[in-house]
């Protein structure tokens, strides 16, 4: 049974949303190395479209099994500042969590990517891969990189709260979330570069020196989650999601019991 009334494990959960972040964003960068960077894995794909339709599997597969792992399925698995300020938009995770919660992932991201570039070496650091940060294609401005990532967080968002109030589909949610941010990555790595996440481009903007539009790909993943659930209440039937309360400590492991946890 829930307990209306436990706490909140606020800083155990944060700890496991850096570690969760951590992983991610090592792994970001190495995929980026080995399929983008200078190696064989690179040699043998074709082209930048296709080398993208790889990463994004890759990071895509990456993100479900970092959400359904076992500190993913207790903090939540969000890896991603907008999803937190989504989930408590939607009312399944509380707001006094949500700066600790994006303070731990920010910081997830930069160790992972300082991580990554201590096992790579300056490999990672130097073109083509430079620590995996992303740029619009030449040409965008940040107004319009700004509307084309809020609009596209936006929907993964709305995708999700759709998903929410049906117990039979939040089980799918993980998969769901992995499949979107793959697409992105294929699709809008060449324009935008697909990042959907803050914390995607945090830590590597800070460590290549990249800040020319890091304001933007902070700010508008955050505007898109807040926009979602705004457009999902106008949309015909009832898509409010049910609130959920962290589990009792002694008999769930003090599991967040938001959908990106099942």
């Amino acid at each position: 049974m829930n307990d209306p009334t436990a706490p909140f494990p606020t800083f155990r959960h944060s700890a496991q949303e850096l570690l969760l972040t951590f992983v991610l964003l090592f792994g970001v960068v190495t995929i980026v190395r080995w399929v983008m960077g200078p190696s064989a894995v690179s040699d043998a794909i074709p082209g930048v479209h296709l080398k993208l339709i790889v990463v994004g599997a890759s990071v895509g597969l990456l993100v479900t099994g970092l959400i359904l792992s076992p500190p993913g399925k207790q903090s939540g698995g969000h890896m991603n500042p907008a999803i937190s300020l989504a989930m408590w938009r939607f009312g399944v995770f509380p707001g006094a969590a949500v700066v600790p919660y994006i303070a731990a992932q920010l910081a997830g991201s930069l160790l992972g990517v300082l991580a990554a570039r201590g096992v790579w070496g300056s490999v990672a650091g130097a073109p083509p891969v430079a620590h995996a940060a992303l740029q619009p294609a030449p040409g965008w401005s940040a107004t319009v990189l700004f509307l084309a990532e809020t609009a596209s967080m936006g929907v993964l968002v709305l995708i999700v709260g759709l998903f929410l109030p049906t117990h039979r589909l939040t089980r799918f949610i993980p998969h769901v979330v992995g499949l979107l941010v793959g697409l992105a990555i294929a699709l809008l790595g060449t324009s935008t570069g697909g990042s959907l996440n803050p914390a995607r481009q945090f830590g590597p903007a800070l460590a290549a020196g990249q800040s020319g539009f890091l304001w933007v790909y902070l700010l508008a993943p955050m505007l898109g989650a807040l926009l979602a659930p705004v457009v999902g209440s106008l949309l015909p039937g009832d898509h409010r999601a049910p609130t959920h309360r962290p589990r009792d400590a002694h008999t769930d492991r003090s599991r967040v019991d938001d959908p990106a946890a099942r």
